[in-house]
């Protein structure tokens, strides 16, 4: 019996041992951390294809190649240089920031009036929340063709025009330069306005039913409450959509390359049209990377940008 006992004791003794490490009984290798197996998948991604293609494209960019060539010349930042003395560059992001400052208020308004809408008991709510939300399931190549026959000299907007008496106003909507990047912002409004509405309507359903009913108690008309209740309390979706919109705006490519292919004259050429014509139709590779590199910082900039105007807003 006492044999028996000590050996009962000892097994736990050389358990304790190895699992503390302390000892050679049971000993393992150094342990992996726990989360490593969940995060792995992720780090290959961003490391190995994302920074490597960053890298990759920021040391094209100090090249004077055309993609294809087997000896790329070194040219340092001379395609750097060249962007700051490029008119079509600079046109591209005056387009680009028209482009964003519109879309946005545009959408956002919209947005906004359709969720309050939505909040207010419609009949067929449903069917309007799905009318709102099905342009943004469409692919612009698919719609791309119906809107250059929508604003044709001979579309149906000018047909419409001319059938209700305002012929006058009939024009090549598409094919000039006073009118083809409205265009181009107004496709874009009708594509992700859904977007904007799910997001607000989403939001506006955290809002505390009791703080609406006792600003109605104290006698807040609708308008009142919108203004002073609800908009407050969807400052940080309006936030999230602004940085959203702000790079969607830098990176926007294929309603204005499908639609007027950056033209007429350039007018509806963004940071992203201009770096694919200079890079693929031009094989100006070298050129291209430099584009985009700028294009990468323009919208790291933006975005900190507006995190850091969002949080002085809530500090303040």
């Amino acid at each position: 019996m006492t044999g028996t006992s000590t050996r009962e004791r000892e097994i736990p003794t050389e358990r304790s041992a190895g699992a503390g490490g302390g000892g050679h009984v049971g000993r393992r290798g150094p342990r992996r951390p726990p989360g490593l197996p969940w995060i792995l998948p992720a780090l290959v991604l961003s490391v190995g294809l994302i920074y490597y293609a960053i890298g990759y494209t920021a040391y094209i960019s100090t090249l004077n190649w055309d993609g294809i060539s087997p000896g790329p010349q070194h040219v340092g930042g001379q395609n750097y240089t060249r962007i700051l003395n490029d008119p079509v560059f600079w046109a591209a992001v005056r387009h680009t920031a028209v482009f964003f400052v519109v879309t946005f208020v545009v959408q956002t308004l919209l947005g906004l009036t359709f969720a309050v809408l939505m909040h207010a008991r419609l009949r067929l709510a449903a069917l309007y929340k799905v009318i709102v939300f099905v342009p943004v399931v469409l692919a612009p190549a698919i719609m791309a063709p119906v809107f250059r026959h929508m604003f044709a000299p001979d579309g149906e907007l000018n047909a419409v025009l001319q059938l209700v008496g305002l012929g006058s106003l009939a024009q090549p909507w598409i094919g000039q330069t006073s009118t083809a990047l409205p265009v181009i912002m107004f496709i874009t409004v009708w594509e992700w306005t859904g977007v904007t509405f799910v997001l607000y309507f989403a939001a506006m359903t955290q809002i505390d039913p009791s703080v609406l009913e006792a600003a109605r108690m104290d006698g807040a008309g609708n308008v009142r409450t919108l203004v002073s209740i609800i908009w407050p309390e969807l400052r940080g979706t309006t936030i999230a959509l602004g940085i959203l919109g702000a790079i969607g705006a830098l990176k926007t490519f294929d309603v204005p390359y499908l639609v007027t292919i950056g033209g007429p004259n350039y007018a509806t050429e963004f940071l992203g049209t201009y770096i694919y014509r200079q890079t693929i139709p031009l094989s100006h590779v070298g050129y291209g990377g430099a584009l985009s590199i700028i294009l990468l910082v323009v919208a790291l900039v933006a975005a900190l940008v507006l995190q850091l105007a969002a949080r002085g807003r809530e500090v303040a």
